[in-house]
């Protein structure tokens, strides 16, 4: 198990290519990195990623473990039943893969199709997303990428039972959970685990408060030691990564202290 932080943590305030150096400040092993536009999905930015990364390592032996695009620009449309609509968005996503590769990311964070009309019960055809689920895993294993569906309060995958029905046709998906998402969709993070068992690679961490308001690790009330220890249990050997709102911090201070709350929490699972 690694334990690093996402380029996310400082969206808004600086730009991804940026968040290298002070990722590896942190002493991070591995990083997730969100691309935040589409100029950023570009082999060129790789380029410019890859010699940020290079300067990163100067302070630790940072590694990418996986890529994160911004779910709207593209993600719901690769569910789209317009053909054109559908071929543009896999065009779009070959991009992130392509970039993921040359990055040596291993790992696809998954946001998927969104659910906008939250008074609609949304009933889902496993057998039409399953085929098109099938077909981007397929294209990611193609770019040595893991694709990992994560679980988010506004998208289809807002509930463990979505993912148990998914994976029962998706064989080689794999997922991420988010802690926080967890907690948004009102659901106890345990259950996402009975059904992720198995499938799971990434996991984003963060904390929060008693009414549910996201915080940063070590100012809330999430049990980090016992999150852990599930995870051990589980067999997981993925990458925990810290993934905080801008909001939700004030200075690099703050994430230092965060961060090596998180590591004592990782060494005190092991008893």
């Amino acid at each position: 198990m690694k334990l690093g932080v996402s380029t996310a943590t400082y969206f808004t305030r600086m730009y991804t290519e940026q968040a290298l150096a002070p990722i590896a400040k942190l002493g991070a092993e591995v990083c997730e990195v969100f691309l935040a536009t589409r100029s950023e999905y570009t082999q060129e930015f790789a380029q410019v990623l890859k010699q940020e990364l290079a300067k990163a390592r100067k302070t630790v032996p940072l590694e990418i473990h996986s890529v994160h695009a911004l779910t709207n620009q593209f993600e719901p449309e690769l569910f789209s039943r317009n053909d054109r609509a559908y071929k543009d968005a896999l065009e779009v996503y070959e991009q992130v893969l392509a970039l993921a590769k040359s990055v040596g990311a291993t790992h696809y964070t998954y946001h998927g199709a969104t659910m906008l009309k939250r008074a609609v019960k949304y009933k889902f055809d496993f057998k039409f997303i399953s085929s098109r689920v099938n077909t981007i895993v397929e294209l990611a294993e193609n770019y040595g990428v893991k694709l990992c569906y994560e679980n988010v309060h506004w998208t289809y995958f807002s509930h463990p039972s979505y993912f148990e029905a998914l994976k029962k046709l998706c064989p080689d998906l794999g997922c991420t959970l988010d802690i926080k998402q967890a907690r948004q969709s009102g659901v106890d993070y345990t259950e996402y685990l009975k059904v992720m068992a198995g499938r799971l690679h990434t996991v984003h961490l963060c904390d929060y408060d008693s009414e549910g308001a996201t915080a940063i690790p070590g100012r809330g009330i999430f049990d980090f030691v016992t999150f852990f220890k599930r995870l051990r249990e589980l067999g997981f050997e993925g990458a925990c990564l810290m993934e905080l709102y801008a909001k939700d911090y004030e200075n690099d201070g703050d994430l230092k202290e965060a961060y090596e709350f998180l590591k004592d929490c990782l060494d005190r699972s092991l008893t």
